[in-house]
């Protein structure tokens, strides 16, 4: 009898068919009573995950620079991730609106709570978290096979990437999001993760601020051997060439200055792999521009 009861009472406590129940990062439980139809991003990278989750077809609202895949550009807009239309929203008719916890306005967040929406906030720190949350959104969107055959081929991916990049000889580098506030990112950023997938180390890590400033004098100080730069766009900005006037720094003198597009390493997405990538080939030519120890003289 008291098997039954506990039978009885885990099967109490079981979603119901098709049912949903999902805790966020900020320890909201959501509870659909069946998988998302109608999804409103409000983050770019949170667009471009839900469509290599297989739910793209699923999402019915976008933000400015939601542009990957060009699908997505195509979807009506609700304003840009820091500035959300809320009555765009709302006349969207959506089930689930998915927002970013470092990014979208708590107030707009709680004010869509507040009228009856369901709001799921997701956060990536790691490369690793990238898969996690592909699975999640395919458990809220209902497409769990696509989801899953995605984090899956992230996760191979990422794991080839480390087997051959994060053992080699560490390069120390200074990563520069920007130039005016000289801007960089300390260890708990996902770009300084990929630093680490590729075997270098970030002079700035150790530094509170997730995004940083710093000066020119305390680049100088760190010394790295590489500097690599993002910007606005897929364009190499020419700041980056801005350093070549400090004939000290070992990256200037080794000519190791690179550039790894914005889109491909600070977005939260898939792709910030095919960033990884190209940054591990660029740390690679800098081991490989290093001075050749001397051989041994004859006879000894």
């Amino acid at each position: 009898m008291m098997r039954l009861c506990l039978l009885l009472l885990a099967f109490c406590c079981l979603p119901a068919r098709g049912e949903v129940v999902l805790t966020d990062v900020g320890g909201a439980r959501i509870r659909l009573a069946a998988p998302a139809q109608r999804i409103v991003s409000l983050s770019p990278h949170i667009t471009e995950l839900l469509f290599a989750a297989g739910a793209g077809s699923r999402v019915v609202g976008n933000v400015e620079y939601g542009d990957h895949p060009p699908e997505a550009r195509a979807i009506p807009k609700v304003g840009a991730y820091s500035r959300l239309d809320l009555e765009a929203i709302v006349a969207l008719r959506p089930d689930l609106v998915l927002g970013w916890q470092s990014g979208t306005s708590q107030a707009a967040v709680n004010r869509l709570r507040a009228m009856g929406l369901s709001v799921f906030m997701i956060e990536t720190h790691r490369i690793a978290d990238i898969a996690v949350e592909l699975e999640r959104l395919g458990r809220l969107a209902g497409t769990e096979a696509a989801a899953g055959a995605a984090a899956a081929a992230f996760r191979q991916r990422h794991a080839r990437l480390a087997e051959r990049y994060s053992q080699r000889p560490p390069v120390t580098v200074f990563y520069q999001i920007w130039k005016q506030p000289l801007m960089t990112v300390n260890r708990e950023q996902m770009i300084s993760d990929a630093i680490l997938l590729c075997g270098g180390s970030n002079v700035f890590a150790q530094l509170a601020t997730l995004a940083p400033t710093v000066s020119v004098e305390a680049v100088i100080a760190a010394n790295p051997e590489a500097i690599v730069a993002s910007g606005m766009d897929a364009a190499r900005p020419e700041w980056l060439d801005d350093w070549r006037r400090w004939h000290t720094l070992q990256a200037v003198t080794k000519d190791n200055l690179y550039f790894v597009p914005p889109e491909l390493i600070q977005r939260h997405t898939p792709r910030i792999l095919d960033g990884a990538e190209r940054l591990c080939e660029q740390l690679e030519l800098a081991r490989g521009k290093r001075a050749a120890p001397p051989r041994p003289a004859a006879g000894r």
